[in-house]
């Protein structure tokens, strides 16, 4: 069976028939979720403005919309 490696705290465990995989228990899975909710982790993302080349294509867009 394989042994994978639980995210949270480093315990090998079985992952078939384990039902909080990729956890080791439940405790490990609560808290990971835990430290999600309280956005200890976060998925990075792009730019939160557009660079200029995006505002020209935006407004290339618009004008020939307009027509």
């Amino acid at each position: 069976m394989p042994v994978v490696k639980c995210p949270r705290c480093g315990l090998e465990v079985e992952f078939h028939g384990n039902e909080y995989r990729p956890f080791c228990s439940e405790r490990c899975k609560l808290l990971d979720f835990g430290a999600w909710a309280d956005e200890e982790f976060s998925i990075p993302s792009g730019s939160d403005s557009p660079n200029e080349e995006e505002i020209e294509a935006i407004v290339r867009t618009l004008k020939e919309g307009s027509k």
